[in-house]
C-alpha cells in the first residue's frame, strides 16, 4: 500500500526524477558511517532517506543541502540506495520553490551568472579564452585531434589559469595538435544539476553541445573530472556521443608513448588525492600515479583514505558555491593528511579540489610548508 503523508508530492518528484530507490533502504546506517560530514560535525543522511520514504522532508533544511555528492554511500550501501539521485530530487524541489538556506543563498548568484554569461563567477563570456593569451593556443578547427575544454574554473579563476597554461604547455611540448572555443563554450552545468536545477542544466548542456557539432568536435580533452563525468555520462541523454579523454589519462598515453619526455629531476615528496569525480565515479585511479611515478627523483607517499576510500574534499554537489564554516571543511582534514605523511606537494586533477585545499592550506601551522599542484604543473616544470 503507498504510504500518504502531508508532502505526498515529494515523494512523487522522487519516482520522477529517477530516486524511488528510497523505499529500499532498510536503515542500516552504513551510509553515515562512511560520510565525511561525520568528521566534522553530526549528520545523518540515514535519518534523511528515512524522511524522503516517507514524504517527510524539510524542504527548508539545510540538511538536503550538505551531502558533496562524493559517492561513497552508494559505495556502501547493501540495498542500492541512490542517495545522490534522490537527494538532488529533494533540492530541485527546494529549487523550484526558490527555498535555500543562508549557506545555500550563493546559488542564486551563482545561477545568474550561468543564464547570463555562461560561467558561475558571471564574468564576460568573451573573457573565457583570455587564459591563454601569449600562449602557443588556437581557436579550435575540425582538422584538429583535440578539442581542450579548460572549464569555467581554468578559464576565469585567477589560480586556476595557471593549470590551463601548464596544460597547453604540456601538449604542445607533446606535439599535439589541440585547439580551443573560447568563448563559444560555456558551462558544462554538471555541478549546477547537482543543486537541483535541471532547467538551466539541460539549457548549458544542449549550448555546449550544438556549439560541439557546429564546430567538427569530435574528441574532447577535459581537465575538471565535473566536465568529464558530465560529458561521458550524463550529455549521452542529448542522444550524442563525444569521445571524452581526461586529461590524466592522455598525458599518460603521451608518456608512456614517447611523445613527452621527462628528462629532468622532481626531488620531491608527494601525495596525490583522489578526486570523488576522476575516481569513485569513473574510477580512474592509476594513471595519474603512472604519470608521478614516470618522473625521477619524486617520491610518491599515499595517505590515509586513498583510492576508492579517498576523503572528499567538500565541493562536489554544487557545494564548492555553498558557504561552510571553517570547522567544518572535508579539504583541511586532507591537507592535514597529506602534511602527516611528510609530504612537501599534495597533487591532484581537479580545480574544486585545487581550489579547497588552496583555501585549508593558509591555515596550516606556522613552518609547515606544502604546494598544492595540479599534475600538469609539475610536468610543466619537467619540460
Amino acid at each position: 500500500m503507498e504510504t500518504v503523508a502531508p508532502f505526498k508530492e515529494i515523494i512523487d518528484v522522487i519516482k520522477e526524477e529517477g530516486g524511488d530507490a528510497f523505499k529500499f533502504c532498510y536503515q542500516c546506517g552504513k551510509c553515515d558511517s562512511v560520510c565525511p560530514w561525520n568528521r566534522v560535525r553530526s549528520f545523518s543522511m540515514r535519518k534523511l532517506v528515512r524522511q524522503a520514504s516517507l514524504g517527510l522532508t524539510e524542504i527548508e533544511s539545510e540538511d538536503i543541502w550538505r551531502c558533496s555528492t562524493c559517492g561513497r554511500c552508494p559505495q556502501n550501501c547493501p540495498r542500492g540506495v541512490k542517495q545522490i539521485e534522490s537527494g538532488v530530487a529533494l533540492r530541485r524541489i527546494a529549487t523550484q520553490n526558490e527555498v535555500f538556506p543562508t549557506a545555500v543563498e550563493p546559488l542564486r548568484t551563482v545561477s545568474v551568472g550561468l543564464m547570463g554569461e555562461g560561467n558561475p563567477f558571471n564574468d564576460d563570456r568573451k573573457k573565457r579564452g583570455d587564459w591563454a593569451e601569449g600562449l602557443a593556443v588556437k581557436q579550435f578547427t575540425k582538422e584538429m585531434d583535440v578539442l581542450y575544454f579548460s572549464c569555467c574554473y581554468l578559464s576565469y579563476a585567477p589560480r586556476l589559469k595557471k593549470v590551463a597554461a601548464a596544460t597547453a604547455a604540456v601538449l604542445n611540448k607533446a606535439g599535439v595538435k589541440f585547439g580551443i572555443l573560447g568563448d563559444k563554450e560555456g558551462c558544462c552545468g554538471e555541478s549546477i544539476r547537482k543543486t537541483g536545477n535541471e532547467e538551466l542544466f539541460r539549457k548549458l548542456a544542449k549550448e555546449n553541445i550544438q556549439n560541439f557539432i557546429d564546430n567538427g568536435v569530435r574528441k574532447i580533452l577535459v581537465s575538471s573530472p565535473h566536465s568529464y563525468h558530465t560529458f561521458k555520462n550524463e550529455y549521452p541523454e542529448f542522444m550524442v556521443n563525444f569521445e571524452v579523454v581526461y586529461v590524466t589519462d592522455y598525458l599518460d598515453e603521451l608518456i608512456r608513448d614517447g611523445r613527452l619526455k621527462l628528462d629532468k629531476e622532481y626531488a620531491k615528496k608527494v601525495t596525490y588525492h583522489d578526486p570523488c569525480y576522476l575516481g569513485r565515479h569513473n574510477g580512474i585511479y592509476e594513471q595519474p600515479r603512472e604519470i608521478l611515478k614516470a618522473i625521477a627523483g619524486l617520491e610518491l607517499v599515499e595517505m590515509a583514505d586513498s583510492r576508492e576510500n579517498s576523503l572528499c574534499c567538500g565541493g562536489g554537489g554544487g557545494r564548492i558555491w555553498v558557504e561552510t564554516p571553517k570547522e567544518e571543511r572535508f579539504s583541511d582534514l586532507r591537507v592535514g593528511q597529506a602534511v602527516a605523511v611528510g609530504a612537501e606537494v599534495l597533487a591532484t586533477s581537479c580545480p574544486y579540489c585545487i581550489t579547497n585545499f588552496e583555501d585549508s592550506r593558509l591555515s596550516l601551522d606556522e613552518g609547515v610548508v606544502l604546494e598544492i599542484k595540479d599534475i600538469t604543473e609539475i610536468l610543466q616544470e619537467l619540460i
